[in-house]
């Protein structure tokens, strides 16, 4: 059994630099940035998100554990997004580390997530899949998820 376990202050640094860093690389191989500046530009926008770090209200970030329990093998971080008549929980980043792939651990921390949303008072849980994810989209489809919306890009000029 895969468990969320609120993240400590020694886990975030590295949960940070991970974080960024895959932000950045996601985003330009999904073509929405350009390479040059996108490390500094993901920098900018986890501090907009997180000016606090693990205090910023509203922001869960969550260890995926083992069966264990005591196993990190990745993160979970969401919003609680508060709007007239309820909330909704918005899955900012979910990673599991290269060597835990494989083996059920998303797909479990997202059956977790229903019930840590449920209990901080959302009534849905959203999320943005690059389209180039394959295996993240499939996922999500499995989990009950239902597209929303597309975001579209044409480049002008010179690429």
């Amino acid at each position: 059994m895969t468990v969320l376990v609120p993240m400590g202050e020694a886990m975030y640094p590295s949960f940070l630099e991970t974080s960024v860093r895959g932000y950045a690389e996601k985003n330009v191989a999904a073509g929405r940035w350009p390479a040059a500046g996108a490390l500094e530009r993901a920098r900018v926008e986890f501090e907009r998100l997180l000016p606090r770090g693990l205090a910023t209200p509203d922001q869960h970030l969550y260890d995926i554990r083992d069966h264990d329990g005591l196993t990190t093998v990745g993160h979970l971080w969401i919003a609680l997004q508060r709007h007239p008549g309820g909330a909704s929980a918005y899955v900012y980043d979910v990673a599991v580390a290269p060597d835990h792939r494989r083996r059920g651990h998303a797909r479990r921390a997202f059956v977790a997530l229903e019930a840590v949303a449920a209990s901080l008072g959302a009534d849905s849980i959203g999320l943005h899949v690059h389209a180039h994810n394959d295996g993240a989209r499939a996922l999500y489809d499995e989990l009950g998820f239902g597209v929303t919306g597309l975001n579209m890009v044409k480049r002008l000029g010179a690429a």
